[in-house]
C-alpha cells in the first residue's frame, strides 16, 4: 500500500459492515488521502447532489498517490462533466422502468428475471446506468420479495434468477441465505446469477457463511463481478476469488468499456490475463449505456471494435469478453462486432 495513503487511514475494523460504514464520502477528503490538489477537480461539488461520492478506503489504498489520471480514482471522483447535458443521453438508458413486471423484480428476457435485492452499493461507479434509478419506488422488503416470489413461481418458464441492485451482496449473510432458500424451493428455477462489484470492492465481505449457502443450495449459482481494470485486482482480491471458486461458483466478470481508464489493448489485455489466473472468465465488455452524467466516459464505437480486433490478436479466444450494448426493449444484449 503506498505510505502517503497509509498514513492518512483511520483504524478501521476487520469487519466489511464497519468498511462500509466508514466509506469515504467527501471529494477533498479523498484528495487530501491522495496528496492531489483540488484543482485537477475543479468545480466538481455540484456533481454530488444527485450522485454523491462513495468509495471504501480498501479500494482507495489501490489508487496511486498523486496521479489525478490514476484508472480507479477516474471510476469513482466526481467531475463537472457529469453536469453536461448531451442529447441522447437518458435517466433510464436501458428501459428498466418498461422492464418492471412489479415493484422491483424487472422482467426484461426470456427465461429469466432480475430481482433487486437492494437499493444500496458500496462504492458509487459514475458511470453507473442505474444512477438515477427511483430505488424507492423498487425498495425491497420480505413483503416485495414474497410478491416477487409468486411472480417467478407463476412463471414456469422462467429458469434463472439474477441478483441485483445496488449491490445483492450487501445482504447480511442471513438475509441472503433466506433469499436463497425462497428462491430454490421453486422447482422451475434452475440457476441463480449475482451481480456484484464487493470482491474487488469490498473483498472482506466474502465470508465463509457466505460461501457456505452459495456453495450448498441446490441452484447452479454464477457470481458475476465487475473489473475494469487490473489494478483492481490483487494480492486480497485473488485470495477472495478462489475462495469463491473454490466453493464450485462460476466466476465471470464483466466490464464497462470507459475512456481514459480501460480504453487501450494493452490494458484489456492486462485485465483479461488477471482475470483468468484469478479464476474468472471475461465474459462481457460492455459499451457505455447512455446514462445521463456519463458521457464523458463513452468511447467512439469504431474504436470500441477495433480494440476488440486488437484483443483477438494477443489472446486465446475465451480471454476475449464479447463487446456488447443494451438497447431497451431489445430481446437480449446485442453483439456489436457483426451488427
Amino acid at each position: 500500500m503506498p505510505k502517503s495513503v497509509v498514513n492518512k487511514l483511520p483504524n478501521l475494523s476487520t469487519s466489511w459492515q464497519q468498511q462500509l460504514a466508514q466509506a469515504i464520502t467527501s471529494p477533498l477528503q479523498l484528495l487530501d488521502m491522495l496528496d492531489i490538489p483540488h484543482s485537477a477537480f475543479a468545480n466538481c461539488g455540484q456533481a454530488a447532489d444527485n450522485f454523491p461520492l462513495k468509495v471504501p478506503h480498501c479500494y482507495v489504498d489501490k489508487m496511486q498517490p498523486g496521479t489525478p489520471d490514476d484508472p480507479l480514482l477516474k471510476q469513482i471522483m466526481l467531475s463537472s462533466q457529469e453536469l453536461e447535458q448531451v442529447a441522447g443521453y437518458s435517466h433510464d438508458p436501458v428501459g428498466d422502468q418498461n422492464a418492471t413486471a412489479i415493484p422491483g423484480l424487472l422482467h426484461k428476457y426470456h427465461g429469466r428475471v432480475l430481482l433487486i435485492a437492494t437499493q444500496t452499493c458500496a462504492v458509487h461507479c459514475r458511470y453507473c446506468f442505474r444512477r438515477h434509478f427511483p430505488y424507492t419506488e423498487h425498495q425491497p422488503s420480505r413483503n416485495q420479495w414474497q410478491s416477487a416470489l409468486d411472480y417467478i413461481a407463476e412463471g414456469t418458464e422462467i429458469s434463472e434468477v439474477i441478483l441485483s441492485g445496488g449491490d445483492p451482496l450487501l445482504l447480511s449473510d442471513q438475509k441472503l441465505a433466506e433469499l436463497v432458500s425462497r428462491l430454490e424451493s421453486i422447482s422451475h428455477i434452475k440457476r441463480l446469477r449475482i451481480h456484484t462489484r464487493l470482491p474487488v470492492v469490498l473483498p472482506d465481505r466474502i465470508s465463509d457463511e457466505l460461501c457456505q449457502t452459495l456453495a450448498c443450495t441446490r441452484l447452479e449459482v454464477c457470481l458475476v463481478i465487475h473489473a475494469n481494470h487490473a489494478n483492481e485486482i490483487q494480492a486480497t482480491e485473488i485470495d477472495c476469488l478462489q475462495k469463491l471458486r473454490s466453493s464450485n461458483i462460476s466466476l465471470l466478470n464483466q466490464s464497462v468499456l470507459l475512456a481514459g481508464i480501460n480504453d487501450k489493448v494493452d490494458s484489456l489485455t492486462e485485465l483479461s490475463e488477471k482475470l483468468f489466473s484469478a479464476g474468472v472468465l471475461p465474459y462481457y465488455l460492455h459499451y457505455l449505456d447512455p446514462v445521463s452524467g456519463a458521457a464523458h466516459f463513452n468511447v467512439n464505437k469504431d474504436k470500441a471494435i477495433a480494440l476488440i480486433k486488437g484483443l483477438q490478436l494477443r489472446l486465446p479466444g475465451y480471454l476475449v469478453p464479447r463487446l456488447v450494448e443494451e438497447i431497451a426493449g431489445e430481446g437480449s444484449k446485442l453483439p456489436i462486432i457483426g451488427l
